[in-house]
């Protein structure tokens, strides 16, 4: 039978462990002492931002999300002990198609759903007894917050940041609103998973571009992020550095721009290919041999995203020709959807032979082939190539350039197209500007008015902020900002005249751009944050939170950083020194979702086992920034492994003392001497796992200490054995005290201690006691493993060396030769190199 937080623990201990009752009791007493509140205490040297996600009240919280959170907690009540000055706040991310859709789904008007939600996660934050400053709360849902949404806003098209332009957008049928690219990624909605199309709508954009080569050249900077997510940002912005040129349309003289980072396959040019919403595709259309044929592909490729665009090969010829400035060769131009407009400049020269998607047209529509680079080796063949050769190579049919290398053939092209003024050097971004309007009802009101004489007018700052009304009707179709006149009609800041209030709602993703700097301040009222305080503070020393955000989120999130900082408002550029992306919990082989219908709820486990276990035992599944599968039976181990420290505590209380230190003599006889190492040695390996993200290690080094704690008691007769398993039993619980705070709260009491642990000092190691006695030394001959030896740690080079030379097993392998050199790594190794 598996053990309950209820049974009673046997002799010679009455006092059983009741979770219930102990974190009761913790959470209030924490609460009553404000023990997590932070402040800037001079007497510490340091200060340390530790910070998750922000987490979307959309619903309860799962173990595959407590496992996010407690890795923030963890890490701060770790730094608290090291005597820094910590902030680790909390706060929702209240707005925007998350909270929106879930109040859909419960058939609840979102003024209504949100803040349900958001007071159960609340409630589920304190049970977990996570280390909040609940003071610096930040709900983005309420007019205090957005108002600064907003400012910023304004301040942006004050800029020139912000503006709004026409444009095709991605379209969610399923959530029924506008998704920036980013949202859009594989041709999905980023939410939903839903399918999504190409519309054409007015929208307010962000001129993230204007930054694309700060965002890019600054990750270098960002050292501490994971390889994965910089290199995912990488890509997003997609910098090419190459040659723009323009080629002119024989029939019409219209010029083309194209760009090409491959300038040595000019001379492979068969074909130029338009974007079906290029100007020039429409206004070549009746020039068409088949003009129906040109109309098909553009009308499936404005209902196609760009991903399943770039998987299609649809064309039709337009009837006409570019003409090859290097050549004056004339070739057919033809409307593809695999080109796209709003990557380069929306036309292509085509070179089949040395560009796959350019090959696989020109096959599927019989247009010619030419190769224009011979790599060495098999001479390729035009007529037969099934694959586009894509490496360097040496040039041929390219006319004076012929028999060069490429990439110095490459250069003197680049050279040719600029000295004759029809070619420039440039760079193109993969980038585009942050499209932020949503076509949905909850969300920040975006400040603008719009006037019939006066235009486009910004809302004024003193009339700040534009209050999302929560009166109105919800509904799943159509815009209630739209539909309600009380909200549209309004009067003109300049002229006074009748005037409309824009409808459109901003991005949620506005709101997390800069949660983390109205933390350090979140009770100012007359400024987004006190400067003085967000430099104090900011850059979040340790940010936490899924990978899925690495282009989303962590972008945009650097991107306001720098436009912040070029305001003068802050002294960085950078808002997250250190990222950390923990991995997904599973369950069954899937990810724990309410979809699939697998979830583990935190106030289940707790029920039944108490928050220090759920807390405990989710980071014991493995390592943290790797997925994991929950089982039920890793719980209840590592609630019998909490309960096993609580007897182990209660049971020795008659022999601990605090002045364990005194009694312990010299400490040096075994086995004072070898449960001192192990104590001293579980001090290192728990500090540097934490240091390191390795919970589950730190755990398990945990596990060692309180079995070798409990054989140690239970022989224990002299008084410094007893004092050596005392000062171990209070290094246990300080050093657990980070996973399972509530019962070392409670044990530190019983031990007789009247601070809390929340700001008592980590226990440091001597590095003398923790020295190993014994070290294996692996020897080798040729660098090749002979044997190992176990030996006194610190014997001397000379001594390993006699040592080595001695065993029979190296004896062998050196066959009666000297070595001409020999390798010794002290307390390592020794390698005889013959």
């Amino acid at each position: 039978m598996e053990e309950q937080a209820t049974t009673a623990p046997a002799a010679p201990t009455r006092v059983s462990y009741n979770p219930a009752r102990i974190e009761a009791k913790w959470q209030r007493r924490w609460a009553e002492t404000e023990a997590f509140t932070t402040c800037r205490d001079p007497a510490r040297p340091t200060k340390f931002y530790c910070l998750e996600m922000f987490p979307y009240p959309s619903g309860d919280l799962h173990m595959g999300h407590v496992r996010n959170y407690m890795i923030g907690d963890v890490t701060a009540r770790f730094h608290r002990m090291r005597g820094e000055n910590v902030l680790y706040p909390i706060g929702f991310d209240a707005f925007g198609q998350p909270a929106e859709q879930a109040a859909v789904l419960n058939d609840t008007h979102p003024a209504t759903w949100t803040p349900q939600c958001i007071e159960r996660m609340r409630r589920q934050f304190r049970r977990l007894g996570i280390s909040y400053d609940w003071a610096r709360e930040v709900v983005t849902c309420v007019p205090e917050y957005y108002r600064w949404n907003q400012w910023f806003f304004l301040r942006f098209l004050e800029r020139g940041l912000a503006y709004r332009a026409r444009a095709p957008v991605n379209w969610c049928a399923r959530c029924r609103f506008v998704l920036s690219d980013e949202e859009a990624a594989g041709g999905e909605c980023w939410r939903c998973q839903g399918p999504v199309t190409r519309q054409e709508r007015e929208q307010w954009f962000f001129r993230i571009t204007d930054y694309a080569d700060r965002l890019l050249d600054d990750l270098r900077h960002l050292e501490h992020w994971p390889e994965k997510v910089r290199t995912m940002q990488a890509n997003w912005i997609g910098r090419s550095e190459g040659i723009e040129f323009d080629l002119e349309i024989a029939e019409t003289g219209d010029r083309v721009a194209v760009f090409t980072t491959r300038i040595d396959t000019v001379f492979g040019m068969t074909f130029v290919v338009l974007s079906p919403d290029h100007p020039l595709t429409a206004r070549l259309r009746d020039r068409s041999p088949d003009a129906a044929a040109v109309d098909a592909v553009v009308d499936e490729a404005r209902a196609a995203t760009p991903e399943e665009r770039q998987t299609r090969r649809r064309g039709a010829p337009l009837g006409v020709h570019a003409v090859n400035p290097l050549n004056g060769e004339r070739v057919p131009v033809w409307v593809a959807d695999y080109v796209l407009m709003e990557y380069g400049t929306g036309a292509i020269m085509a070179v089949p032979a040395h560009d796959q998607r350019d090959l696989e047209f020109a096959r599927q529509y019989a247009l010619p082939v030419r190769v224009v680079i011979q790599p060495q080796g098999e001479p390729l063949d035009a007529d037969t190539l099934s694959e586009a050769s894509t490496g360097d190579g040496v040039q041929v049919h390219s006319g004076p350039y012929d028999g060069l290398p490429n990439r110095e053939a490459m250069t003197h092209i680049a050279a040719d197209l600029d000295a004759r003024g029809i070619g420039t050097r440039t760079v193109r971004y993969r980038l585009r500007d942050w499209l932020i309007s949503r076509q949905r009802y909850w969300g920040t009101p975006i400040p603008v008015i719009y006037c019939d004489q006066c235009g486009t007018v910004p809302v004024p700052d003193d009339q700040l902020p534009v209050v999302l009304p929560t009166d109105i009707p919800f509904t799943r179709e159509g815009q209630p900002l739209a539909e309600s006149a009380e909200f549209v009609n309004t009067t003109c800041p300049e002229c006074g005249g009748a005037a409309r209030r824009e409808t459109d709602t901003m991005a949620q993703w506005i709101e997390s751009c800069w949660y983390f700097l109205r933390y350090t301040s979140a009770d100012e009222h007359t400024a987004p944050f006190r400067e003085d305080d967000a430099n104090f503070w900011a850059p979040v020393d340790q940010y936490i939170g899924g990978i899925e955000h690495a282009v989303l989120h962590l972008l945009y999130a650097r991107f306001f950083t720098k436009v912040l900082y070029d305001h003068g408002l802050i002294r960085f550029t950078e808002p997250f020194t250190r990222l950390f992306t923990q991995g997904m919990i599973t369950k069954g082989g899937g990810v724990m979702s309410k979809s699939r219908g697998n979830v583990v709820a935190p106030d289940e486990v707790i029920e039944r086992y108490g928050a220090d276990t759920a807390r405990t035992s989710i980071l014991f599944l493995g390592p943290v920034d790797q997925n994991a599968e929950w089982t039920d039976e890793g719980v209840a181990g590592t609630f019998r492994f909490l309960l096993r420290v609580w007897r182990l505590v209660h049971e020795d209380r008659e022999h601990y003392g605090a002045d364990w230190r005194t009694r312990l003599g010299n400490g040096a006889a075994e086995p004072v001497a070898a449960l001192r190492r192990l104590t001293h040695q579980t001090i290192q390996r728990v500090t540097a796992d934490l240091e390191a993200f390795k919970f589950n290690t730190a755990i398990s080094a945990l596990h060692e200490l309180t079995n070798a704690l409990l054989a140690s008691r239970d022989r224990a007769t002299a008084e410094a054995e007893r004092a050596a398993v005392s000062e171990g039993i209070e290094t246990l619980v300080l050093l657990l005290s980070p996973f399972a705070p509530h019962l070392c709260e409670e044990l530190w009491e019983v031990l007789g201690h009247d601070d809390t642990l929340t700001w008592h000092p980590w226990p440091e190691a001597d590095a003398a006691l923790a020295a190993a006695q014994e070290v294996t030394i692996v020897v080798q001959v040729n660098g090749k493993l002979r044997d190992r030896l176990t030996v006194p740690a610190g014997t001397p080079e000379e001594e390993l060396q006699r040592l080595a030379l001695e065993s029979a097993k190296v004896q062998k392998h050196l066959s009666g030769k000297t070595p001409r050199d020999i390798i010794i790594l002290p307390d390592r190794l020794v390698n005889f190199v013959v």
